[in-house]
């Protein structure tokens, strides 16, 4: 497939030698982070026009590259198909060619429903994925025509896909119904409120560790004068804590691809397009961190005592994260925080350490 048909390559703007815009190449490279902006909105009842994605990527290139070592690709704005169902089709072709490059795509803007495109096309390439989205709504409506409240109802549905674990964060119960609610957390998937996630990332930080494909809906995030969300909500994330959460994303050990979606792209507020922006400069902060983490790693084992049965924690030296299960694989043990252990002690132990 040609993708010159189907995306519009972005404008150059002048930047400083210190700005990460002074680094940011066209064409998808191996082992790079490649930006995509996706105009279809037609999942959140918007439209499927060509936007302008220029204040954006402005306010994202003026920003300071500090000493990152990945590459970063712009790749343009992608030209909506005739139907949902083209753009779908389309966005997956883009995504199975970053994939084969072991690029992480980033796709920026559209209706939520696109988390759809990007667990098909993950899926092509890999089995029992880890996905993580941050969402105030949890939908698990059934019908033919794919959008924002069908879509995980087809990942969940779909005989091909293949999902480990399924983590939702962020729900607000007043937003919600109660039986989508009720059957996640009867599939045993892992379901964390608004609340929880407030003022630091510590108690949700494993969710993301061994995540291979997280999707932020704006939604989530809180509106104020001017609404940052197809959906605005005034209770949210606020700013600072989904820029933390965006560096959590890119510290992920296993990440292959990111979305975030329903950002109210017909917004002429600039302190919206310089919140995504900055956002998007976390998660790359976050990915190059990673990288640059070595590979071999070391671990503390703690032993627990509970009802007379033993269970082990394990503290990898180098990055202080905790992990749950006695293993000697590692990645057979489940990722947790230093306050599961701490509640350990005290006798409780989390049902989500030990459901698997």
């Amino acid at each position: 497939m040609n993708f010159e048909d189907f995306i519009i390559s972005p404008r150059n703007f002048k930047t400083e030698s210190w700005q990460i815009g002074s680094r940011i190449t066209k064409e998808i490279i191996e082992d790079s982070i490649v930006l995509l902006f996706v105009s279809d909105y037609r999942g959140a009842n918007g439209d499927a026009e060509v936007q302008d994605f220029t204040a954006i990527r402005k306010e994202f290139y003026q920003l300071s590259q500090l000493d990152f070592e990945i590459p970063v690709v712009d790749l343009g704005d992608l030209v909506s198909g005739k139907t949902v169902q083209d753009s779908h089709y389309i966005l997956q072709e883009v995504l199975s060619a970053c994939h084969y490059k072991r690029a992480i795509p980033v796709i920026i803007g559209g209706s939520n429903d696109f988390a759809f495109s990007l667990f098909s096309a993950l899926n092509f390439h890999k089995k029992n994925i880890n996905y993580t989205q941050i969402s105030n709504i949890i939908s698990l409506k059934q019908g033919e025509d794919i959008n924002e409240y069908t879509f995980l109802s087809k990942i969940f549905g779909a005989k091909n896909f293949s999902i480990k674990n399924y983590h939702h964060l962020g729900y607000q119960k007043h937003l919600n119904e109660m039986d989508s609610v009720k059957l996640i957390r009867e599939v045993e998937f892992d379901i964390v409120r608004l609340a929880e996630m407030m003022n630091s990332t510590e108690k949700t930080e494993p969710f993301f560790r061994k995540a291979d494909l997280v999707t932020v809906n704006c939604d989530a995030i809180e509106s104020f004068s001017d609404a940052f969300s197809m959906n605005p909500q005034v209770n949210g994330l606020n700013r600072r804590e989904v820029c933390a959460y965006m560096k959590e994303i890119g510290l992920s050990e296993n990440l292959q691809s990111v979305g975030i979606f329903n950002y109210n792209i017909y917004s002429e507020n600039q302190l919206n397009h310089q919140l995504l922006a900055q956002m998007i400069w976390y998660l790359t902060e976050g990915i190059n961190i990673q990288r640059s983490h070595p590979k071999e790693r070391h671990y503390e084992v703690f032993y627990v005592l509970i009802d007379n049965k033993q269970y082990a924690f394990k503290r990898d030296t180098f990055s202080n994260l905790w992990y749950f299960g006695d293993d000697e694989n590692i990645e057979n043990c489940v990722p947790c925080s230093r306050k599961d252990f701490d509640e350990a002690k005290k006798g409780w132990l989390s049902a989500r350490l030990t459901k698997i």
